[in-house]
């Protein structure tokens, strides 16, 4: 089985106007969209399309309509002229635990039939139920863990950012350990991190157990704890940007043509 659960600790570090960091432990499921159904037959406690305690549903992903997943990211793909020629899928996210559900982020790993990664979508929501992902890619072609990948910030997330950004992600493959980081660049000079340091376990029962005795609901635990720091913000008296709403594309599917654009 390619899916596994990881386990390790969130970090965000903010340097400017006024520092403030964090660690906390959290942890997620790394999910073959192929093997969702059976994983949902065979590991007690995870529910796919149905009530569990830790439960992956369709709807919360995607076109959020109850489709399938595996066309709807195919589609987003064939957009960027990118054709995986049926490689595999796999999504990096938070289960909803019990009825509560909430995704800062997820990451779609997309990979080509030779096995190289050749895209990844970064699926971002914010605390207002809004959501915009980013198509991160190299035209198609084989992709290499560890470098930086850039986009615009096109989507308000935090009401203590400015949207003027520009966003560095890197990843490492999916393995025994995963780590994943996103820098926040605001007029060309750093003033956000933040990155997961996870450790990989086997997708059963006895690890998922334990995952949701600890931890309750994890989607609640990150929704709270994002919230006390909202609080600790507004006390340092960081200043307040407004939402300037959505963009008009759900996905930005050329992040990299983007930035290009808005420097001519």
């Amino acid at each position: 089985m390619n899916s596994r659960l990881y386990e390790g600790s969130v970090m965000h570090a903010r340097s400017r106007p006024a520092k403030n960091s964090f660690r906390y432990r959290i942890w997620f499921a790394y999910l073959d969209l192929a093997e969702l159904e059976q994983i949902g037959r065979t590991v007690r406690g995870f529910g796919y399309n149905t009530r569990a305690w830790a439960v992956f549903r369709d709807r919360d992903h995607g076109p959020r309509d109850d489709s399938s997943l595996r066309p709807w990211i195919d589609g987003v793909l064939a957009q960027a002229g990118i054709d995986l020629a049926g490689g595999a899928v796999r999504i990096l996210t938070m289960l909803r635990g019990g009825p509560f559900g909430f995704y800062p982020v997820s990451f779609w790993y997309c990979f080509g039939a030779d096995g190289t990664l050749r895209a990844v979508l970064a699926e971002v929501q914010n605390t207002f139920g809004g959501h915009h992902n980013y198509l991160l890619h190299e035209e198609g072609g084989a992709m290499e863990f560890g470098e930086d990948l850039f986009a615009p910030k096109l989507f308000h997330v935090s009401p203590f950012m400015p949207m003027d950004a520009r966003y560095r992600f890197r990843f490492t493959m999916p393995g025994e350990r995963l780590t994943a980081s996103i820098h926040e660049d605001i007029e060309g000079a750093p003033a956000f991190v933040a990155g997961i340091n996870l450790t990989g376990h086997p997708f059963d029962d006895v690890t998922l157990s334990r995952l949701n005795r600890t931890y309750i609901s994890m989607p609640l635990r990150a929704w709270l704890l994002i919230h006390f720091q909202a609080i600790r913000l507004a006390a340092k008296r960081v200043g307040f940007f407004s939402d300037p709403g959505a963009p008009d594309e759900e996905t930005t599917v050329d992040p990299q043509r983007v930035l290009r654009d808005s420097t001519d």
